[in-house]
């Protein structure tokens, strides 16, 4: 443990103290004035820097005796003690912290300037104490307060100032009590902390500023704070430094470099100042796992310690700047810009340090200036950056960015392939994307694909460089169209030795098709060599030339189109015909995948010429079903010619679009009715009414050419072969809405009959005639296995079947398709608008009666006075008043009927005085053995009720306010029905009424 100095006051506090008391008490103002001074460091300049001061001063303590600097920061209680290695304190040091202004350090290497530093203690405390093997000294607001509080001008002030003074002017030797300094350490600062301070917050702040301080601080080596440790050490390379913490290791590298300012340049610094006028300046930035440098951001400029001067550099800088005596600023003039301008200097030294494929990580990107000086030292550093030899170049030596280009497609083989046609060029690698920013701020020329184009034409360069030039190209033509784009004119040499200036429609030769190409004379078709042959010639448009691909060439597929034509005129296209039968033959694909090649020319057995499409093969399964009339010259197809037939497979055949069976064509996205298929326009008009348009239209061709007596063997042929089958399984597809409206079994359309397992649609639909075909298959084209009304013509059909006076329709029947009806309406299928009334409806007696006659019950009791043959078979639906659609009233809107409130208007003739409900007994028990309340109110019970000349069960007169009027005859019919309707309870009736009925004499209870 390092002893203290014994004496009583080694540094003399006693005269600093009266010198300075003397002054107060003469000029009552200085006192003022110290105050306010004071009070400006702690709470504006130096209110949040206590440890970077502290650290300062120990790293200046360090470097002043030559020995490596540590600081350490531990507590004690409610006292934080900093300690530090390095010089004693002094006379003169303790002089200088106990004036304002007036540093005790000289050195060049130190950073202290001001001797004010040390007022950043006063944010945690006012009673600091400074021990060290010279000796110690302390502080104390409270004992200011009482030298001065006996003086009255002194005494006045200090109540005026809310006993604010300033702590630092008077200084006391330590108590003889006072412990030594820490083994191991020189100096140790001891603060005992405000009250309002938090320890654990201020040892946090420490532990986080650590790191920086060992790097902008050299004469420091360790920082301890509590249990943890930093430590500075030399990396293995120059300008390496390492921070190994207690849970990390940092690297930074740092490159520095330092000289001494002019009389001119230092001529507006303070005379201290100008005594020592050296400078250093240390640019750095920190590194990764990898060695790779981390840009830093959010920094502020370090003079070495930090200011409040931001800067957008992506390297830290640490200079010995003159600022104000704040810290926080720097001080402007000349010496201030010949140091900015040094560091400018040295930062292209930094850039080159690092490895080539790093370094414009370090170059600054464009942005607003985030203070003066970052706009006065970015425009330094980028004009330095712009003149120094640093990029690497595909020739080899490194070059400033002035003058230099890079490829705009990032590849080093490509431009290790163009260097000796691009002088200047950079490293290939430069092209990424990541590098592009930085470039860009030296306006360094990008070389766009359209650029290398016009440097390569022209030029002699055997096939084999060429492959290799198109594959360098092709690894990023895929991400990026418009690269495609411009190498559209890109040189292919050709397998003739000519050069074509663009790949697009190019045939690229395989061993597959090499033989049949050198027998093809198709105008417009051109071979690339087959050396200089790679995948990027097919992206920009060149096709392979296997069997597959040559069919898909444009020129093939133009003299494909033009055979007809040319066949007419003469033109013998036998050769190509041939051609394309092998290539077909060759590829091995089904009948339509290629609906092109219907256009194919081909001879008939009438020794003319149709498209293949318009052929049938000889002995085909569709010529059986097709009508007598769809074959021959004139006909609408016709049969391909026997020898070509028997030289051919079927398969082949197919796949050129003659027909063997129905063709089905399939179209993406198609967007109307253009294709040529049998009432097509109607079924687009179908399916923008009820249904989505569909993204791909599969269609069944040539359906109109079956003969009608033949459609069961049609359709079995359809059901049979698997694309057809297929098309048929779309019940909204236009295959089977053409079937079920346009073939005819029995002479009826499929749509006209029903299965015979469709019981629900007895009477509405006649049973399908057997036939031989499948219920399912029946089904798929439209026969009914069930009922379906989801749209407008669904519900005119069923009303026009319903109403069919010559149809045995059952009223069941009937009240289940009006019910069908309620709902699709319910579920905004259509609007009773959308559809025509009918002439007839079905009535509950089963009888067809004139729609004009008919009502639709929309009260229960009105049944028992019209008759059942008037009245619409549909089940009585309550009303719900809180939902907008009404079931009756839509569906008597659809039937365009009355409603029967509407046309009954009698009422019971009844004499007497109603009852309660609750005064009948039998309706009391009923009530309870249903659970629920007797309703409230009144009934008119009669044994006998009349209503328009014919005896009914009961009945009700409604009123629009106040209660309905009740009438039942005394039976349990009666009152089971009233109370029912009463209750809301309408399905209930049944059970009601044998409630309500006495099992020994039948008759309602009373």
């Amino acid at each position: 443990m390092t002893t203290v100095s014994t004496a009583a006051d080694p540094f003399g506090t006693a005269a600093l103290r009266d010198s300075v008391l003397a002054a107060w008490r003469d000029s009552p103002t200085r006192f003022r004035e110290d105050a306010n001074a004071e009070e400006d460091l702690r709470l504006g300049g130096y209110r949040d820097r206590m440890l970077v001061e502290l650290a300062q001063n120990a790293a200046d303590a360090a470097v002043a005796a030559g020995v490596p600097g540590r600081l350490r920061l531990a507590v004690d209680g409610r006292e934080l003690r900093v300690a530090n290695t390095g010089a004693a304190l002094t006379d003169e040091g303790v002089a200088a912290l106990a004036s304002l202004r007036a540093s005790a350090k000289r050195s060049g290497e130190q950073v202290g300037q001001f001797g004010v530093g040390f007022a950043a203690v006063l944010a945690v405390t006012e009673e600091p104490r400074v021990v060290s093997s010279t000796g110690g000294v302390r502080f104390s607001a409270a004992r200011t307060r009482e030298s001065i509080a006996d003086h009255g001008r002194l005494g006045a002030l200090l109540a005026e100032r809310d006993h604010e003074v300033p702590v630092l002017r008077l200084a006391w030797p330590v108590d003889a009590a006072e412990a030594p300094v820490p083994t191991g350490f020189d100096t140790e600062v001891r603060l005992p902390l405000r009250p309002e301070v938090d320890l654990d917050q201020l040892l946090a702040s420490a532990a986080e500023q650590a790191p920086d301080l060992l790097l902008a601080l050299p004469g420091l080596a360790v920082i301890e704070v509590g249990d943890e440790r930093w430590e500075r050490t030399e990396g293995d390379k120059p300008g390496l430094i390492e921070l190994h913490g207690p849970k990390a290791l940092t690297r930074w590298l740092t490159l520095r470099s330092s000289g001494a300012l002019t009389d001119a340049q230092s001529q507006r610094l303070g005379v201290e100042a100008r005594a020592r006028a050296n400078w250093s300046v240390c640019w750095a930035i920190p590194l990764d796992e990898d060695g790779a440098p981390v840009p830093v951001s959010g920094e502020v400029l370090h003079a070495p310690t930090p200011t409040d001067e931001r800067l957008s550099l992506p390297a830290r800088l640490l200079a010995t700047l003159p600022v104000e005596p704040s810290r926080r600023r720097l001080l402007p003039g000349p010496a201030t810009d010949a140091v900015l301008d040094a560091a400018a200097a040295a930062y292209p030294e930094l850039v080159a340090a690092l490895p080539t494929e790093h370094r414009l990580a370090l170059v600054p990107l464009p942005g607003f200036p985030l203070s003066e000086v970052d706009g006065q030292l970015r425009a330094s550093v980028l004009a330095a950056l712009g003149e120094a030899s640093w990029l690497p170049t595909e020739a080899g030596p490194q070059r400033p960015p002035a003058g230099a280009s890079v490829l705009d497609l990032p590849d080093g083989e490509l431009a290790g392939l163009v260097v000796a046609l691009l002088p200047g060029l950079l490293k290939g690698w430069l092209s990424e994307p990541v590098y592009a920013p930085a470039l860009a701020v030296f306006d360094v020329r990008r070389v766009r694909a359209a650029d290398l184009v016009a440097a390569i034409s022209g030029i002699d360069r055997e096939p084999a460089w060429w492959a290799r030039l198109y594959a360098a190209l092709n690894r990023w033509v895929a991400s990026d169209a418009d690269i495609a784009d411009e190498l559209g004119g890109l040189p292919v040499p050709l397998i003739d030795g000519r050069m074509s200036f663009g790949p697009r429609d190019l045939l690229l030769p395989s061993a597959e098709v090499g033989e049949l190409l050198s027998e093809v004379d198709i105008v417009g078709l051109r071979v690339a060599d087959p050396d200089a042959v790679h995948p990027l010639l097919e992206r920009l448009g060149a096709r392979h030339a296997d069997a597959l691909d040559l069919l898909d060439a444009p020129a093939l597929r133009d003299a494909v189109a033009n055979s007809m034509a040319d066949a007419q005129s003469g033109v013998d296209i036998t050769g190509l015909v041939d051609t394309v039968l092998h290539l077909v033959e060759r590829a091995d694909f089904g009948a339509g995948e290629r609906p092109w090649l219907g256009d194919l020319a081909l001879p008939d057995d009438q020794g003319g010429t149709r498209r293949a499409a318009e052929l049938v093969q000889p002995g085909a399964p569709l010529l059986g079903v097709l009508a007598d009339d769809a074959i021959g010259s004139d006909a609408p197809l016709g049969v391909l010619a026997a020898e070509l037939a028997q030289d051919w497979s079927p398969r082949t055949l197919a796949a050129l679009g003659v027909l063997n069976n129905f063709a089905v064509l399939v179209v993406d996205s198609p967007t109307g009715p253009d294709h040529e298929l049998a009432d097509e326009a109607e079924w687009w008009e179908w399916i923008e009414g009820d249904v989505s348009p569909p993204d791909t239209l599969i269609g069944i061709r040539d359906l109109d050419l079956v003969d009608e007596d033949r459609w069961p063997e049609a359709l079995r042929l359809l059901s049979g072969e698997p694309d057809t089958a297929r098309a048929l399984a779309d019940p909204a597809g236009y295959s089977a809405w053409w079937l079920a409206r346009y073939a005819l079994l029995g002479g009826h359309p499929p749509m006209f009959w029903r299965l015979p397992g469709a019981v629900d649609l007895v009477g509405l639909y006649d049973e399908v005639p057997n036939v031989g075909l499948s219920a399912q298959l029946l089904t798929s084209v439209g026969v009914q296995a069930e009922l379906v009304i989801s749209d407008a013509p669904d519900a005119q059909e069923m009303l026009q079947r319903l109403g069919d006076p010559d149809r045995a329709v059952s009223s069941g029947t009937a009240m289940r398709m009006h019910a069908e009806l309620v709902s699709a309406m319910a579920a905004g299928g259509f609007e009773p608008a959308d559809v025509q009334p009918p002439a007839r409806v079905r009535t509950i007696s089963g009888e067809s009666a004139d729609a004009e006659d008919a009502v639709l019950l929309d009260r229960p009791w009105f049944l028992g006075v019209l008759p059942e043959n008037r009245v619409l078979a549909a089940r009585i639906m309550p009303v719900t008043e809180d939902v907008e659609f009404d079931p009756i009233e839509s569906l008597a809107e659809l039937c365009s009927i009355a409603l029967a409130s509407e046309v009954v208007t009698a009422e019971p003739a009844l004499d007497g005085e109603p009852v309660a409900w609750s005064d009948l007994g039998a309706i009391r028990l009923a009530c309870s053995l249903l659970g629920v309340h007797v309703p409230d109110g009144l009934v008119f019970v009669t044994d006998e009720l009349v209503v328009d000349g014919q005896r009914v069960d009961w009945w009700v007169i409604e009123h629009e306010y106040g209660a309905d009027t009740v009438y039942a005859e005394d039976t349990s019919e009666g009152l089971a029905r009233a109370l029912a309707w009463v209750l809301d309870r309408w399905p209930d009736r049944w059970l009601l009424a044998g409630l309500l009925t006495d099992p020994t004499a039948g008759t309602a209870l009373r």
